[in-house]
C-alpha cells in the first residue's frame, strides 16, 4: 500500500520543479545572448509567468559577484558578463582572431564554468563542439582528463598567454603530470 504523499514530501517536489525551471530560464537566458521580454521567455521556457519573473531575480541574487550578470533593461532580460570583465568579451570577440565565432561561444563557455565536463560542453554547444574541443586540446589552450564516460576540460597556462589574460584567482585546476 503505498504512503500518503507528505508535506514534506511535496515542498521537496516543488523545490525540484522550480529548480528545474531555473536551469531552463538560465539555459535559455545563456543561449539567446541577448535581452528577451517576459513573453518571449514565457513562450521558449513554458514557465509560469509568476514563477518566471520570480526566478529571474533569484537569477540575479546567484549571479551577484560572479563573472555573469543578468541585466534587465524595462521588461527585457539578458544574461551578460559583468560589466568589470568586459575586457575578456573585446579580447574574444575583437582583433585578429583563428577562431570561428562557434569556437569563440564554445572556448568562453569552457573558460567561464571550468572545470567542466565535456558532455556538459556538448549539450549546450552541439556536436561541432568536439571538433571545437580537439582543437583547442591541439593549440595547448585547453587540458582535457578522463573522467567516467566523458572528460572534464580546463583552461592551461598557455590561454591566458594567448589572450593575454590575468588569472583571476591562482588555485591550479590540474595538476602537472607526472
Amino acid at each position: 500500500m503505498d504512503e500518503p504523499v507528505s508535506k514534506r514530501s511535496i515542498e521537496e517536489i516543488d523545490r525540484e520543479l522550480e529548480e528545474q525551471a531555473m536551469r531552463k530560464l538560465e539555459a535559455a537566458l545563456f543561449l539567446a545572448g541577448r535581452y528577451m521580454s517576459i513573453e518571449e521567455l514565457i513562450s521558449l521556457t513554458d514557465i509560469n509567468p509568476i514563477l518566471l519573473r520570480k526566478l529571474l531575480f533569484d537569477l540575479q541574487e546567484r549571479y551577484k559577484g560572479s563573472g555573469i550578470q543578468i541585466v534587465q533593461r524595462e521588461n527585457f532580460w539578458k544574461m551578460d558578463i559583468a560589466e568589470e570583465f568586459s575586457f575578456l568579451a573585446n579580447k574574444l570577440a575583437t582583433g585578429k582572431s583563428e577562431f570561428s565565432e562557434a569556437e569563440k561561444e564554445t572556448l568562453a563557455l569552457i573558460a567561464y564554468k571550468q572545470p567542466v565536463k565535456q558532455s556538459i560542453v556538448i549539450k549546450i554547444r552541439g556536436n561541432k563542439a568536439y571538433e571545437h574541443v580537439r582543437r583547442f586540446v591541439e593549440m595547448g589552450l585547453v587540458h582535457k582528463k578522463k573522467l567516467g564516460h566523458t572528460h572534464e576540460l580546463s583552461l592551461t597556462d598557455k590561454f591566458y598567454e594567448y589572450f593575454r589574460i590575468e588569472r583571476q584567482n591562482e588555485k591550479q585546476v590540474f595538476p602537472s603530470e607526472e
